[in-house]
């Protein structure tokens, strides 16, 4: 679906830069078709990212629905946006700011 196409492509876009400069971990937990628990390490040797829990601890939870996931991912929607009152929630520290960079 959507979503594991998402992360597949995420996953190969994942290089060594991202992981040195950004050194954090996200997990979306998304509701919806393909929804469930997913991460991206960017903090772990060679990067990774995938359907389950991160494999270390992570430094940012969101949630939301898988539909806003895929459209933050193919620049449909502004990160920041997506998490206003009623839409989302977010546990997170300045890491968020390095994924919008990613994105």
């Amino acid at each position: 679906g959507p979503v594991a196409e998402t992360f597949r492509v995420i996953q190969g876009a994942v290089t060594e830069e991202y992981v040195r400069s950004t050194q954090g971990v996200f997990q979306f937990e998304l509701s919806g078709d393909g929804g469930g628990t997913w991460y991206i390490d960017l903090k772990s040797k060679g990067g990774s990212a995938g359907f389950g829990k991160p494999p270390v601890t992570a430094d940012v939870v969101m949630s939301m629905s898988s539909a806003d996931f895929v459209k933050m991912f193919t620049d449909k929607l502004n990160p920041f946006t997506t998490f206003m009152p009623g839409n989302s929630s977010i546990k997170v520290d300045m890491l968020t700011l390095c994924l919008e960079k990613m994105l």
